[in-house]
This record gives structure tokens, C-alpha cells and sequence, in this order.
């Protein structure tokens, strides 16, 4: 049995968030005791998600700036009472926030980091992650979540004693489609479609990278088609107030639905007739596997692994970022039948805890890690 530590900034509704509290529920179901930490407390409304079992701890440092040494502090005097087998951070801020920590407690213990990132969108995040590239060199493991993303950030010298690609996986039992076409119908009733509606959804916080605008102009173009094209976002944000002002400016207002953020959203997306992600930069999306083990029709943009989870044609579709009318002219119906076999939840939890388990040097009677 390990004592695992689980690192992240938030304990936001984020792709990496969400992932790192599943990864973590599962590999303490498995009998490791884990703990969770997260460095500031201003979003946390994935704690209840957090299942921890007995032994389990969850601590929020409660961080009130960038870098904030009384949070350091405290997270470093949390290591040594925990005394952890290895620690696993979310992102570079939670690796930054884990490597002082471990300094200050003036401890040795094995640090892996998993990645949930790809394309820079601010100048300001180029020179975050200058300062965090050292951080990186000092870890024992650095997972990618897909190929383009590892040969993305080795090219930039992001890398660390061992470097591997596990994709992210969902629990292919959880998302399965168990609606009966009269649970669905009543849904869609009480979103105000009807069943003649096309319905595409977006499952993603609304912020600038999702790029839910061009869902909205990509609406506005299949109904001057003669397509009963509607819209549902699954989620908020900051951008809440744009996508709503580009819908009035096309007109379509009425044709784009927002739910606001949904702890569940299997039945909002088991609502719609197909869904689409038109982010700018994605490194192994979460609600596209989502999308596909519920067995919807999926149109991505081409970014990050989006290549490593759909085959064009046959499980899915792939445009050009930013480009609208490939995203109309690919928004088609079609049937996923990989997720099972490649990204299923119980799948990543293998790899992560055979590569757990290397790294603390105990041996495993799993199978070996495949290492790109």
C-alpha cells in the first residue's frame, strides 16, 4: 500500500481537477491511502467529489496570493506529519507549491507531475513557465496526457528524470447511455427543445480557450441552412456574457442554451444529438471521452490529442482550429466504439498506479507501463 499525496491548485471544475479527483477516489478504493491538497480556496465545489476512505486526509492551504509563505508553511508541516510515499502534482503551480514545500519540511520524497496543458495563450504564461521549467528538471516522473502534447514540451526542454504519456480515461460504466428515449425527451422539454431540434452541446467551463463563440456563429450558419441547429453549453464562466452578446448579434439568442455549472452532466449531454469542441488548445479533453463513451457524435477541433482519440470518419470528426465552416460541414451523427478498449478511467488508474508503484521502488504484479 502507498501513501499518495494529490496536489493541485483548486478544487475547481477543471479538466485537471477533475481528473486528478478521480484518479485519486480510485486508487484509494484500491486500499492506498490518500491524501488531498489544494492551494487555494476560492473554488472548491469538487470537494464533495473527493472520497478519500479512512486514513484519508483533505487540507485546502487556503493560499491568498501567488506565492504565499504561510500556505507553504502549512503545507510543508501537512508533509511531514503525513509522511507521504510520493507526492503527485496537478499542473506546474501545484508542482512549484510541492517542491518548496518539500525543501522547507526537509524531506525526500519522490514527486511526479502530470501535465494537463499545451499551448501558451499569454505572454505572461511564457514566463510562468520559465520560472517553472527547473521544477520540472527535479521531478522523478512527468506524465503527458497524450503524445503531441510530451513531443510539444520535450522540444521546449519541459521534462523530467522520466517521462511518459498515460491518457486521461473516464469510467466507461458511469458514462454509458442508460436514458430511455423517454427520460431524454423529457429533458429536452424542459431545456425548451424540441424533438425536432438538432441539438449540439459544449461540455466546458466558458472560458477564452473553449472558444464556445464559434459553436454560437457555427449555430447561426446550419439554420440559415434550413438546419434546426441549438446549442447547449453545459457549464459557466467568464465568458458568459460574450457568447450570450455574439447570439443576439446573429439572432439566435433563443437557440443557445447555457445550464450554468452542473455536477452532473451525463444527462445533459445523453440530451443532445451530437457535441463539438471547438477549443483553441486542449491537450487530452476529458469531455470528449465523455462525449464518445456516451456514444454522441463528436466534432473536435485539431489540437493537442485530439488526433490520438479520433480516427476521422469513423469515430469521429476533426477541423481546423478556427475554422467555422469546417466545423458546420463536420457536424455529423456518428457511433464511438474505441473508449472502452483505449480510454476507459480503469485503464489510466492502472498505468498511474504501476508507474506509482515504480517510482516508490515496490514491485507490481501489473503490467508494465507502456513508455513512449
Amino acid at each position: 500500500m502507498l501513501r499518495l499525496m494529490f496536489v493541485t491548485s483548486s478544487l475547481s471544475p477543471g479538466g485537471a481537477e477533475r481528473q486528478t479527483v478521480s484518479l485519486m477516489n480510485r486508487l484509494a478504493e484500491r486500499g492506498h491511502e490518500c491524501h488531498a491538497v489544494y492551494v487555494k480556496n476560492g473554488d472548491h465545489s469538487q470537494i464533495d467529489r473527493v472520497r478519500v476512505r479512512r486514513g484519508g486526509t483533505v487540507l485546502g492551504l487556503d493560499a491568498g496570493r501567488y506565492f504565499d509563505r504561510r500556505a507553504l508553511r502549512h503545507f510543508a508541516a501537512h508533509i511531514s506529519r503525513i509522511a507521504p510515499s510520493v507526492i503527485v502534482a496537478a499542473n506546474p503551480y501545484a508542482l512549484m507549491y510541492s517542491r518548496l514545500a518539500l525543501r522547507r519540511a526537509g524531506v525526500r520524497v519522490p514527486l511526479a507531475v502530470t501535465l494537463h496543458m499545451t499551448i501558451l495563450q499569454s505572454a505572461k504564461e511564457h514566463l510562468q513557465m520559465l520560472w517553472y521549467r527547473p521544477f520540472f528538471w527535479t521531478a522523478n516522473s512527468l506524465i503527458f496526457v497524450c503524445g503531441k502534447q510530451r513531443r510539444y514540451w520535450l522540444r521546449r526542454g519541459v521534462f523530467s528524470r522520466r517521462n511518459q504519456v498515460i491518457h486521461n480515461g473516464v469510467d466507461t460504466d458511469e458514462f454509458c447511455d442508460r436514458w430511455s428515449p423517454e427520460e431524454r425527451a423529457a429533458l429536452r422539454r424542459a431545456l425548451g427543445f424540441r424533438d425536432t431540434d438538432y441539438v449540439i452541446g459544449m461540455s466546458a467551463l466558458l472560458r477564452p480557450e473553449k472558444n464556445h463563440v464559434q459553436l454560437v456563429e457555427a449555430i447561426a450558419m446550419l439554420r440559415k441552412m434550413g438546419i434546426p441547429a441549438r446549442a447547449l453549453m453545459i457549464g459557466d464562466g467568464e465568458m458568459r456574457e460574450v457568447i450570450e452578446a455574439r447570439a443576439r448579434e446573429l439572432n439566435v439568442e433563443s437557440e443557445v442554451v447555457i445550464t450554468g455549472l452542473q455536477q452532473e452532466v451525463r444527462p445533459y449531454i445523453a440530451a443532445c444529438d451530437a457535441m463539438a469542441l471547438c477549443s483553441f488548445t486542449e491537450a487530452f479533453s476529458l469531455a470528449a471521452v465523455e462525449a464518445m463513451a456516451l456514444s454522441k457524435p463528436l466534432v473536435h477541433s485539431d489540437v493537442g490529442g485530439a488526433a490520438e482519440m479520433i480516427n476521422p470518419g469513423r469515430n469521429g470528426f476533426l477541423f481546423p482550429v478556427g475554422d467555422t465552416r469546417a466545423l458546420v460541414d463536420e457536424l455529423a451523427i456518428l457511433a464511438d466504439r474505441t473508449v472502452e478498449a483505449l480510454f476507459s478511467e480503469k485503464t489510466m488508474v492502472d498505468r498511474y498506479e504501476q508507474t506509482l508503484l515504480e517510482i516508490c521502488g515496490v514491485r507490481s504484479s501489473a503490467k508494465e507501463a507502456v513508455i513512449y
